[in-house]
This record gives structure tokens, sequence and C-alpha cells, in this order.
């Protein structure tokens, strides 16, 4: 009889989530080929899919902040050289903070935190001017006001301003939803309250099904001890974390509204919140799915040094 061999871990993060057009960008960026960027995002239709490949080739990657204070002097009129720097210092501002809870954070940590979000708003502000059309300032905004607690309101009426641009901009919806949380001023009511009535405004096969498991992953992680099962393995929990898996993944037409590589993230968040709610088939259903395609987020609630060793481990409880 075979025995049982448990497969070997070589599961690294990939940002890019394979999409080859985000790595040459991603590539461009850490050159400071603020030409090839210019060339490759001009040939990128503007929405989701835009603001996605902004934000993920240049919010995390060093070095930007050296070079596109000299572009935004150079080019003062483009809209794509303000973003670039908006997007880069809120990225800069969050490795000054780091990503501990505030009581772990130091004044003088907190005082370059602030002051390059300040820059960032000044910037994101100053490319809306320019392209009232863009949704990219907008959800970028999102980002930087949480940081700055700017509030329910003004943080309510950036993101109105984001799907207002761009309807259906799940980015969008997943900033919001984060807003709405406890540890950001809001509650666990208005969160899933918020993440339900979203999926149910969009179409069947939307990757808007994963706001209402990434609703229930925040509450589970607020919780008192390190009893992370207790709220996802609750029956009427389980009940929505399917229903949610039913409307979005496991529907028919979810690739019809997918952007590239954006399946990943969707299936991620899934394969953790069934993961944690104890639902071993529906968990393997998804770690499956997804081979080694790991996301930094929501793993690094598990493991914030190391999140694949976090995917790694729940897949193999899951028999992978």
């Amino acid at each position: 009889m075979a025995l049982f061999r448990r497969r070997p871990s070589t599961v690294q993060l990939d940002p890019d989530h394979g999409d080859p057009a985000a790595a040459a960008l991603r590539a461009a960026t850490r050159a400071g080929d603020w030409r090839a960027m210019n060339h490759q995002l001009a040939a990128v239709p503007q929405g989701e899919y835009f603001d996605g490949l902004v934000i993920g080739a240049v919010m995390e990657t060093n070095g930007v902040e050296q070079w596109i204070p000299q572009v935004v002097a150079a080019e003062p009129q483009s809209a794509l050289a303000h973003l670039v720097s908006g997007a880069r210092h809120i990225g800069w501002a969050w490795q000054a903070r780091g990503g501990g809870y505030a009581s772990d954070v130091s004044r003088e940590q907190f005082q370059v935190f602030f002051e390059r979000l300040r820059v960032a708003e000044d910037a994101l502000y100053r490319a809306a001017e320019l392209r009232p059309d863009w949704s990219a300032p907008w959800y970028l905004l999102q980002m930087s006001g949480r940081g700055l607690q700017v509030g329910q309101e003004i943080q309510r009426r950036r993101f109105e301003a984001t799907v207002r641009r761009c309807p259906g901009h799940m980015g969008a919806h997943q900033q919001q939803l984060q807003q709405l949380c406890k540890k950001w001023g809001g509650s666990h009511q208005e969160a899933h309250a918020f993440a339900r009535s979203a999926m149910l405004a969009a179409p069947l096969g939307s990757p808007f099904g994963k706001l209402v498991a990434s609703a229930h992953i925040e509450e589970a992680l607020s919780g008192e001890g390190r009893d992370l099962t207790a709220h996802l393995s609750r029956p009427e929990v389980l009940a929505q974390l399917h229903e949610a898996a039913d409307r979005s993944f496991r529907h028919p037409h979810f690739a019809h509204h997918i952007t590239p590589g954006g399946w990943i993230p969707v299936y991620n968040t899934f394969a953790m919140a069934f993961s944690l709610a104890g639902d071993v088939t529906a968990a393997r259903h998804c770690f499956t799915a997804l081979g080694d395609h790991a996301t930094e987020w929501p793993w690094q609630y598990l493991n914030g040094g190391d999140p694949a060793k976090a995917f790694t481990t729940w897949r193999a409880k899951a028999g992978l």
C-alpha cells in the first residue's frame, strides 16, 4: 500500500498573481524607468485593473520615493506622475509605521507615518484634479484616509467617488469594508451588513462574495484569546460562507467577472475562512484550485512573518 506523502512546500508569494503585464510594470518600476511605466500603463484601459497595476507595482516598491519627485517637477501636468507619487508615499508611510498594534508604534514612527500620508493626499488630490474621470486617486485616498483617521463620513465619500467612476470596483469595496470593521471605528454589524448588501447587489458569479468571507475573518480575528474557530465554525456563519461561495467562485459565471489574476485572492480568502471554520472539504476545494498561488492577505493574519508558511500549514491540514 502506498504511503501518503505530504507535498513539499514550494509556495512563494507572487504579488503579480501570475499576470505578465503586472510583472513587467513592476520590473520597470524597480528600475526607475519612467518612460517604460508610462508606455505600459498607457495601453491599459482606465478602471479597476489599471488601479490594481499601479498599486501592485508601485506602492511597495522601494526606491520610487527617491526619483518620483524629479518626475513630478519635470511633468507637473502629468496625472500619472502625481498618482505614482501618492501610491508610493502610502506604502512608504506604512513601512515607517510597521504592521503592529498602535500601542507598539513609537511617537516618532507615527510622526513620519502621518507626514508621508499627507504628502500622498496632496499628490492624489492633484491627480484627481488633472484626471477627474480616474477612479485610482479616490481608491488610493481610501487607503491614506484610513491611516490619517479622517473619519467614517469622509471615507464613505471617497468610496462613493471611486465606485461612481468605476461601478463594481472590488478593491474599493474591500477598502470600505476595512473602514467599517470594528478595529477602524466601525462595528461587526456594519461590516457584515455592507458585505452582504454588496454581494446581493452584484451579479451572480462576481467576486463580491469574498467580502462576506472577509468580514467573518475580521470578526474571528477580533475575538478574545487565540481560538480563531469560535466564530467561523458557528452553523449560521458557515451557511453564510457557503452562500457567498455559491454566488462567487463556485458559480459558473465567475470567470466572466474577474480581472487577470483576480481569482487568486478570492480563493485564498475562502480557503482561510473554510479552514478556520473546520470545513475541510470546502477548504480542500479552494486549495486544490490554487495550487501554489498563495497571497499575503489574509494569511499574514496567521503568520505575519511568513504568510506562505501559514498557507502551506493549512493546506496540509486539508490533506494536500
